[in-house]
């Protein structure tokens, strides 16, 4: 697409930290469980992605072979992943921005709710712009998106919406992996209702980051598949 490098790097340096959620709120004491789960899932923050090593070479296969199984892939540089969405030839340049995680969310998407995720690559529902989002890049922006309103980047994080994730966490550990996956299906879900084209990414991204942060804040929400919007994934 015309202009998607420059449109990457846009919402990389706009999103920031916007919405503040609820605000910072009085520090509370988590769990042996819950610190432990939380120190992983900020290890995993730390990893680049690195195209000489074998392991995240092979999970850019797999992805492939998830989003299109009857079509062989030339090689890790190919004319091929702009059919998934990514901005030219070479994946691993769009990782600058968020690093392995967010291969391994794309990854827990194609796996675990492959209905979904072959719905949004394919762009199967609702009536669509002429410009629309790049898949995989779109990705990695929600990754992107949601590392920033949890605060992960923190020793633990103070906003109402990071806190109460932490608990979710402390149920389930999976539970920032679900998160991405009912994030992309309510930014879509935001993108349809709003009639949004291209250049419109970043606004959709932001409308549906506060109301990730809403549904974060609830009370009544004791695991991360109570969300509202978990519901999405099955529409």
């Amino acid at each position: 697409m015309v202009g998607a490098r420059s449109w990457i790097v846009g919402i990389f340096s706009r999103s920031g930290n916007k919405h503040s959620g609820s605000g910072k709120i009085t520090d509370l004491p988590l769990t042996s469980l819950q610190k432990e789960r939380l120190q992983r899932l900020q290890e995993r923050l730390q990893v680049p992605f690195d195209e000489t090593r074998l392991d995240h070479q092979e999970a850019l296969r797999v992805l492939w072979h998830s989003a299109f199984p009857d079509v062989a892939l030339d090689g890790l540089i190919s004319e091929q992943w702009k059919d998934m969405g990514w901005q030219g030839p070479n994946p691993s340049t769009d990782f600058r921005g968020c690093g392995f995680i967010s291969l391994e969310n794309l990854l827990f998407h194609a796996r675990t709710y492959p209905a979904s995720f072959h719905r949004l690559l394919f762009k199967q529902g609702g009536k669509r712009a002429t410009w629309e989002y790049p898949f995989a890049v779109a990705g990695i922006n929600v990754s992107f998106m949601l590392i920033q309103m949890l605060d992960l980047h923190s020793e633990k994080p103070k906003c109402l919406p990071g806190i109460n994730f932490v608990r979710l966490l402390g149920e389930d550990e999976e539970a920032f992996d679900v998160l991405y996956c009912i994030a992309y299906e309510l930014m879509d879900a935001q993108w349809l209702a709003m009639s949004a084209s291209y250049m419109e990414f970043n606004e959709v991204l932001q409308v549906t980051r506060t109301q990730l942060e809403r549904e974060l804040s609830l009370e009544d929400v004791r695991q991360i598949r109570g969300l509202p919007a978990y519901n999405l994934m099955y529409h």
